[in-house]
């Protein structure tokens, strides 16, 4: 069969690619090897949202006495939490079903590959594989877990994400590798609901990705809740044991050894680009991605690759807006769409982490900034000082920002705490729309609010703070 476009994986990158080309006239159809919305909504952002708000619920009977409600026994019931993500997760998938019905979007199941005539084979599940033509092929086969040559994941002692929000029964201990967002987020996970664990991370500070003082407050408030966290150390070698496993820890002080039920192996993603057909078209690839132009057109006419297969971050909402991208850029130059788009601003992306409690940043660090040789005004402003944030009971966390001294430019902005991922949007709109700290003054901010904090870190920086 013959289409227009044809989408190489159903993520948040491909099925948001597959409806925008069906939206604009293409003939689309989308191609997955296995469930449709891809490891986001099946295994990922999704899922992983649902068990944390479980642990986010057993916090808050833990601490009921705080709000004068008093509670009686109450347990983790591990399974049930597993079952109630698992449905959230099936629930998106079917979302997804839905929507491509919805645009008239052909569905074929199978694994899909380029061959040497930019025809896409799809191999099914019986082993029988049907060729398709398209004149546009977009490749959005997404990211796996990496694995670590010394902690090769066997799915039952050593596992990653998809293991670890599907396990049999709970472990009672945990050694998390790792303490990214994948790490931190889990690490929170199981220990709220009773599991030890314990936090190894080969760089000097946790988050490491992360401005230098969320790392040092999430560090304090993880130790504070009772996870150990030990940085500049990684795990050399695991041995499997009769009730678990023993690894071997390398610190700056020396060797030392800790018995667990499970490590999770939490050190990043890694792209799908094997076996997908790149070689057969001299796709060009550097360091394991995808070599793209602004518009995600690779060095072949006609096929573009979008998502965790690209240089870009490999988050969700990149995935997404590289899929707009580039669907309205081929559909320009079809005459189907009347102007081009702009090309993604890789310095404005928001990242956000989903432990409690939760980061949320954008733009540069502190650090960066002055590397960049800017003059800065910072201001921090804690949630302790926050009316809305005491009276929710949760007070942990702040608000920096950081903005150029001269010429009031919004630089970044750097938030733990409670629900501060749903605030993080306001840094990232001002900074596309080039806001200054007076224009954000200027504008109203609704009392009592947490999101108010961030006009508060403002004066901070200015040093005319009103609440502080």
């Amino acid at each position: 069969m013959a289409y227009d476009v044809i989408v190489i994986g159903s993520g948040p990158g491909g099925y948001v690619a597959a409806i925008r080309a069906s939206q604009l006239g293409f003939k689309t159809a989308i191609i997955e090897r296995e469930n449709l919305g891809g490891i986001c909504l099946n295994w990922g952002c999704i899922p992983t949202k649902a068990l944390l708000k479980s642990a986010q619920v057993m916090e808050y009977i833990g601490h009921s006495k705080d709000y004068g409600v008093e509670v009686g026994d109450y347990k983790a019931d591990f399974n049930s939490m597993v079952k109630r993500s698992r449905g959230v997760a099936d629930k998106m998938s079917k979302g997804i079903q839905f929507l491509m019905r919805k645009n008239k979007i052909d569905v074929i199941t199978g694994f899909g590959k380029l061959n040497a005539k930019k025809e896409v084979e799809v191999t099914g599940s019986d082993g029988k594989t049907t060729a398709y033509s398209a004149r546009h092929v977009i490749i959005a086969t997404g990211g796996r877990a990496r694995q670590l040559p010394n902690l090769p994941i066997d799915g039952k002692k050593i596992i990653g994400y998809r293991e670890a929000m599907n396990l049999p029964q709970q472990p009672k201990s945990m050694i998390v590798v790792g303490s990214g967002a994948i790490g931190v987020e889990f690490a929170y996970f199981y220990h709220s609901i009773g599991t030890k664990v314990t936090i190894v991370e080969f760089m000097p500070r946790i988050v490491p990705v992360e401005d230098e003082d969320i790392s040092k407050e999430l560090e304090k408030i993880y130790k504070k809740k009772g996870i150990e966290i030990m940085t500049n150390a990684s795990v050399e070698k695991v041995e499997g044991t009769a009730n678990g496993i023993k690894a071997t820890v390398k610190t700056q002080t020396g060797d030392l050894t800790l018995e667990a039920d499970v490590v999770l192996s939490a050190v990043g993603v890694v792209a799908n680009i094997e076996n997908i057909g790149l070689e057969a078209l001299s796709i060009k690839t550097e360091k394991g991605k995808i070599l793209t132009n602004d518009f995600y057109q690779t060095n072949v006419a006609g096929i573009y690759a979008i998502g965790d297969v690209t240089p870009g971050q490999a988050l969700a909402h990149v995935a997404s807006k590289e899929a707009i991208i580039c669907v309205e850029a081929l559909a320009k130059a079809e005459g189907k769409y009347n102007h081009t788009p702009e090309p993604l601003d890789y310095g404005n992306v928001p990242g956000c982490t989903y432990c409690t409690p939760e980061i949320a940043s954008v733009g540069m660090t502190e650090k960066q900034a002055k590397e960049a040789g800017y003059e800065l005004k910072v201001g921090k402003f804690p949630f302790s000082a926050s009316g809305k944030a005491s009276a929710a009971g949760a007070t942990d966390g702040f608000v920096k920002v950081i903005f150029d001294a001269k010429y009031g430019e919004w630089l970044g902005t750097h938030m733990i705490g409670a629900n501060v991922t749903e605030m993080i949007a306001q840094t990232v709109t001002a900074r596309k729309l080039e806001t200054t700290w007076q224009e954000v003054l200027d504008s109203i901010h609704p009392h009592p609010t947490m999101s108010e904090s961030v006009k508060d870190a403002i004066e901070v920086a200015l040093g005319e703070a009103i609440h502080l």
